[in-house]
């Protein structure tokens, strides 16, 4: 006797599952805009690679011959695929389905698919849509009980962040663990006006009083400028193409060196507006992003979290093919000086990149922390201390380059002092423990009060300090290493990636990435 007959109800039940939540829910889902979960899965993997697991779990209806009658799915897509032609761990939820809530056991699933990144050491990319594995108030009345809130995946989440790269894409209204599963990643990403997140939805904050709809209460214009996702984008495919862009940068797990790439791009390049890109007004702005984009090579800066933490400039890059983090002073925004949410951007850079292995680059430019009540109610401090301990637990390759001021405890971590980095200055560079303007007053104060006329006592007071504080007279005193023609920095930074990486150890880093 064949097995025919079990292989034919086989394909049925795949029929049955790929009906997904019925062609109302699915036409609905689409009307909204948004993909459903299997398109998502096609328009990320590489086509034909996925290889689905669980695809049989659901609920099913039989007659009172046990023959199938019908199957609702689980709402949890998952599995293995290829992305640019590397193995990751793909899972997706179902909003269709009971819009994403636990029905269909995805909760054992979501263990499965955080199990399966770990154990084969596979990047994960997470589809958010809905609780993603959180309850249902109607689980209350199916079950006869209720339960203590419980997150028995959580210990794979976190293992896995200090594991393989996670990716979460935002990409309709998730809440509750849904909503914690796109921020315990590496990256994030939501789609404008079609995502939204949240710890409870508008229903439960509208109980408690206040009527809000989602976007006001959970938008990606709230939610990328607080930190909690790193990047927004307009459509579905956009987000995407980021998450296979962010992936390129790092290795499939810490057991594994990311990955070094052709370039045509020569570490000798020389841009000539390099030598003018720092204004001699100490107050004035410039742009950061465009130094950034010509020093490494060409088309490769990949920057993320780009609208909070905005007094410094984040993202990936390569030098001659390398793989590198990249941060950077701002002085288009509050002059370069950390706020908390600068210093908390920070803090998670540096983590991410001492986890994958990856050499990190620092362009200096800041007068320190913020000042005043604001920043002092925020707890500026405490949030330096986090990012400055940070540079401290790192051992990857180092190398800063400070373009321009570089003061106070902020700037005082921009390289670890017990170790061996590679440093160099700029001509424009400045230094030392508070900026001149600021300092006068207070080391000076007694003789500027003192004199017949304190205006100009005080200007000749600064231009004798300010006689003294030339980089060439720290060069004299081995206060820094070297001073570089600004243009030859390309070349220098190429140097520094090629020394450092043979550096590079795989494996599991002392600390963490803290999401």
């Amino acid at each position: 006797m064949s097995w025919q007959p079990e292989v034919d109800e086989l394909a049925w039940r795949r029929r049955l599952a790929a009906r997904m939540g019925g062609d109302s829910k699915v036409e609905r889902h689409k009307a909204a805009g948004k993909l459903t979960v299997r398109d998502r899965v096609d328009a990320i993997a590489d086509p034909g690679s996925f290889r689905e697991v669980g695809g049989l779990s659901g609920s099913g209806r039989y007659d009172s011959n046990g023959r199938l009658i019908d199957l609702i799915p689980s709402n949890l897509v998952m599995g293995r695929a290829q992305v640019d032609g590397r193995p990751v761990v793909l899972v997706g939820d179902d909003f269709t389905v009971r819009g994403g809530a636990n029905d269909g056991a995805p909760g054992d699933k979501l263990i499965h698919a955080e199990k399966m990144a770990h154990d084969l050491r596979l990047p994960m990319i997470r589809l958010v849509d809905g609780t993603g594995g959180g309850g249902s108030v109607r689980n209350i009345e199916i079950k006869g009980h209720t339960l203590i809130p419980t997150m028995k995946v959580w210990q794979y989440v976190v293992e896995n962040m200090a594991t393989v790269p996670v990716v979460s894409l935002a990409l309709g209204s998730v809440a509750g663990m849904g909503a914690a599963r796109v921020a315990a990643s590496h990256y994030s990403v939501m789609v404008k006006e079609t995502s939204q997140l949240f710890s409870e939805g508008p229903p439960l904050v509208a109980r408690a009083g206040q009527d809000i709809g989602k976007n006001e209460l959970g938008g990606s214009q709230i939610h990328t400028r607080n930190g909690v996702v790193d990047d927004e984008v307009a459509t579905e495919q956009q987000a995407f193409a980021r998450a296979r862009q962010f992936l390129s940068y790092l290795p499939a797990s810490v057991y594994e060196l990311p990955p070094r790439a052709a370039t045509a791009d020569t570490p000798s390049r020389r841009d000539e507006w390099l030598l003018a890109a720092i204004p001699r007004d100490t107050r004035a702005a410039y742009q950061i992003r465009p130094i950034l984009d010509t020093l490494v090579d060409a088309g490769s800066f990949f920057e993320t979290g780009t609208q909070w933490g905005r007094a410094i400039v984040t993202g990936l890059a390569r030098l001659d093919g390398w793989p590198v983090a990249v941060i950077a002073s701002d002085p288009a925004w509050h002059g370069g000086n950390w706020d908390s949410d600068t210093a908390e951007k920070f803090t998670r850079f540096v983590d991410l990149a001492q986890t994958f292995h990856l050499p990190v680059v620092h362009l200096v430019d800041t007068a320190g922390f913020q000042v005043g009540p604001e920043a002092e109610q925020a707890g500026i401090m405490r949030y330096g201390v986090r990012a400055l301990a940070a540079v401290y637990q790192a051992t990857v390759p180092w190398c800063s380059v400070i373009v321009r001021r570089a003061y106070g405890v902020a700037a005082a971590g921009h390289q670890h002092m017990g170790r061996f980095n590679f440093r160099y200055a700029w001509p424009s560079a400045n230094w030392g423990a508070l900026p001149i303007e600021g300092g006068l007053e207070v080391a000076y104060k007694a003789e500027i009060e003192g004199a017949d006329d304190p205006v100009q006592k005080r200007a000749e007071i600064e231009q004798r300090v300010r006689s003294l504080t030339s980089p060439f007279r720290s060069a004299e005193a081995f206060v820094i290493e070297d001073i570089i023609d600004p243009r030859d920095t390309r070349a220098l930074l190429c140097e520094f990636a090629n020394l450092g990486a043979p550096l590079r150890e795989p494996g599991v880093s002392r600390f963490g990435v803290r999401p």
